[in-house]
């Protein structure tokens, strides 16, 4: 004959259903740390926008690559040389790459002159820094750019960010670009070359450091940087945006031994930042700011301790606002 069921008290009968919603709430604890909804790992195709053959952009973009590649396996990332970043931002706006870099002057002025999808852009994280370097051969009179008048000078590509800067600072100098000088359309693929023929007296080419087009010139043929004073940098801040965005620096003595002769150079340096529209998901920014500062040092210390990506400043990408993604990105990450 089968017992008699306990029959609980009204305590008993409480403490069981305390007891029976608490289990609920950790075995939902526990299904939501198993099973994570909405967090699926990004997947597809992303395409990156990066700059010359022999440019740091694109030295930086293969070895973001090769990082991208084990941080979000399910992603397949294509590199896409430019002439730098005008074409770059143009190709990011209008949806034919999906990430690039550009110097944040370049961004100030895509945005000044409202070119298509300009509202469009946002930033992901503040990079490294541009170096603008001014090569002429180790003999030459040329000391400052006040020098340039008269001569043939390279000044980067049309589409190209040195075409930008290298008109500035002449414009600082007092030299304009259209009647003082014999302007050459030579980028950093020709104009070494043509500085070694004798072609042209000087070129300009800014990035990062060292651009191996230019290591390479200087270990074969003797070349020396015309120093960019700060008084040259005060003129292009006095003009306002998107000139505002320049500031004074000093090459690192190591960037080109050969050319440098063991002293740091003044120069002018601009920020790069890396950029792409409203249209990228949030998961696949967030990974993909991830691991551009996850692989900062390493990044980094292949290229140049200049190009090492700086965590307290890489949120600051002005003058764009910051993705959703890259947001929530830096957020995570906060102390």
């Amino acid at each position: 004959m089968l017992s008699a069921l306990p029959v609980l008290s009204p305590l008993g009968r409480r403490r069981a259903l305390q007891g029976a919603a608490a289990a609920l709430v950790v075995f939902g604890l526990l299904l939501w740390w198993l099973v994570p909804f909405g967090q699926s790992s990004p997947s597809g195709k992303l395409t990156l926008s990066t700059g010359s053959h022999s440019g740091v952009y694109q030295r930086y973009g293969v070895l973001l690559k090769d990082a991208l590649a084990r941080d979000m396996p399910d992603v397949a990332v294509g590199l896409r040389t430019s002439e730098g970043s005008q074409e770059n931002l143009a190709r990011v706006a209008s949806g034919e790459a999906d990430f690039t870099i550009a110097t944040a002057d370049a961004v100030a002025k895509y945005k000044r002159d409202g070119l298509a999808g300009a509202d469009r852009l946002r930033g992901c994280a503040r990079l490294y820094d541009d170096y603008v370097q001014l090569v002429v051969p180790k003999d030459s009179p040329i000391e400052s750019v006040h020098d340039l008048r008269g001569r043939s000078v390279g000044v980067g590509q049309d589409g190209s960010g040195i075409r930008l800067v290298a008109d500035r600072l002449m414009k600082a100098a007092g030299i304009d670009p259209a009647e003082d000088i014999s302007a050459l359309p030579s980028g950093i693929n020709v104009a070494p070359g043509q500085l070694e023929r004798g072609t042209i007296d000087a070129f300009f080419w800014s990035g990062g450091l060292p651009t191996n087009t230019v290591q390479d010139l200087s270990e074969r043929f003797r070349v020396r940087l015309v120093p960019l004073e700060a008084a040259l940098v005060a003129k292009l801040h006095a003009a306002g945006d998107p000139t505002s965005y320049y500031r004074s620096a000093v090459m690192p003595a190591d960037a080109y031994p050969q050319a440098q002769g063991g002293l740091p150079v003044k120069t002018v340096a601009v920020a790069n930042l890396l950029v792409t529209t409203d249209r990228m998901s949030t998961a696949q920014t967030e990974g993909f700011t991830r691991t551009v500062i996850n692989s900062r040092d390493r990044i980094g210390n292949s290229v140049h301790p200049a190009q090492l990506v700086d965590l307290r400043t890489a949120v600051y990408t002005d003058p764009l606002p910051l993705h959703e993604g890259a947001r929530r990105y830096y957020r995570s990450v906060k102390p």
